[in-house]
């Protein structure tokens, strides 16, 4: 592997490598559901290293890849409405939608503005108490429950002028979507250390047994990944289905009892399209009917170009050549693409995918396409 005489942990990683191939007496599939995890993948030749003993997949574990055309467009009508300052955070503005992306709206006027947190959100609308200041919240549980201190906060300061485009995720329903799937070639799954820390793993007990899918809960270093990969591998031999926490570190089986209680008092789930997968049941988060007034889409009106800020019903990608559902549901791998770094590379991207830091198609990019991009990593979501 590519880190054997780099990683600090170099002796580890070789013998749970080792472990790994000697406990194989077949080739398994196991998919990860996180694209911090994707990225260390790759970074580091893991599914290299693995080949002939675990075939790795990768699943939809990068909100900005599954937010859908629709929400993006959502985006951009708001955002170019008089006074409106619409803020996300970076890897958001060149992901395309339907014609567009928010850097394009941004070019032609639009007041568009990257944050490093909701709450930096809230304190632009303090600011500019003359404008409206919009948050376009995307993100696994992870991140949702900032969004819900900046709702609540907004809330206490009786702020008129703060509102938001909801457009988080829930990444357990995404794993059952998969997981009923006719198609579905994934034998085990690694499950988001960073989304488990908030939500916890007592829900994949039902899961793993409806479906008869292992799911091993780790993190995002080598020897994380590798640990988990073991893991998987020996409950798949043995014909075992359960749930393992191999983050035992960070996660705890309740997850975070504070954030759960935060996406509780603030968002409820819905039936939300995921781009390039369609509508996934319980798939997404919307503000409470309490906090109706801080719903972007309900208060701002429709973009001058027409675009419609209602909530988006379409899941359709910005350029139908882009296959980013049969990249994140695992039925194919990146460079199978045929546009993958030809008419589709991280300057020209056709799809989500090859945009966002997080991303499979910027990964394989990246690490094993010879043509190296920035790889700053942004935070886990």
């Amino acid at each position: 592997m590519k880190f054997v005489d780099e990683f600090r942990d170099a002796n580890l990683a070789r013998t749970l490598l080792d472990r790994i191939h000697r406990v194989c007496t077949s080739q398994w599939t196991i998919m990860e559901v996180c694209g911090g995890q994707t990225h260390s993948i790759l970074r580091h030749g893991i599914d290299q290293a693995l080949a002939g003993s675990v075939q790795l997949l990768h699943g939809p574990g990068c909100p900005v890849c599954v937010t859908p055309a629709a929400a993006i467009d959502q985006a951009i009508a708001v955002a170019q409405q008089p006074g409106v300052i619409l803020t996300s955070f970076g890897d958001m503005l060149r992901v395309p939608g339907t014609t567009d992306s928010l850097l394009q709206a941004k070019s032609r006027g639009a007041d568009v503005r990257i944050v490093y947190s909701p709450l930096d959100a809230v304190a632009l609308a303090c600011q500019h108490p003359q404008s409206n200041v919009i948050f376009f919240a995307v993100g696994f549980e992870t991140t949702a429950p900032a969004t819900a201190l900046a709702v609540l906060q907004a809330d206490r300061l009786g702020l008129a002028n703060f509102k938001t485009l909801v457009h988080h995720v829930c990444v357990l329903p995404a794993m059952e979507f998969i997981g009923r799937s006719p198609e579905n070639r994934v034998q085990a799954f690694l499950a988001a250390g960073h989304v488990c820390t908030v939500t916890g793993y007592e829900a994949y007990q039902s899961f793993c047994q409806r479906y008869r899918l292992p799911v091993v809960v780790t993190g995002f270093e080598p020897v994380d990944l590798l640990q988990g990969i073991l893991e998987c591998v020996t409950l798949l031999e043995t014909k075992q289905v359960a749930v393992i926490n191999a983050y035992s570190r960070s996660v705890r089986s309740p997850g975070n009892r504070r954030a759960r209680q935060l996406l509780a008092e603030v968002f409820e789930t819905v039936a939300r399209p995921w781009r390039g997968l369609g509508v996934i049941d319980q798939g997404g988060m919307v503000l409470r009917p309490r906090f109706a007034r801080f719903d972007a889409a309900a208060g701002v009106g429709v973009g001058e170009h027409g675009g419609s800020t209602t909530p988006p019903e379409s899941d359709s990608d910005a350029d139908q050549r882009c296959r980013s559902g049969d990249v994140m549901t695992g039925r194919i791998r990146p460079p199978q693409c045929p546009h993958f770094g030809t008419t589709c590379r991280p300057q020209r991207p056709l799809g989500a995918p090859m945009v966002s830091s997080e991303g499979a198609c910027a990964a394989y990019f990246a690490y094993q396409s010879g043509s190296p991009i920035n790889t700053t990593q942004a935070p886990n979501r």
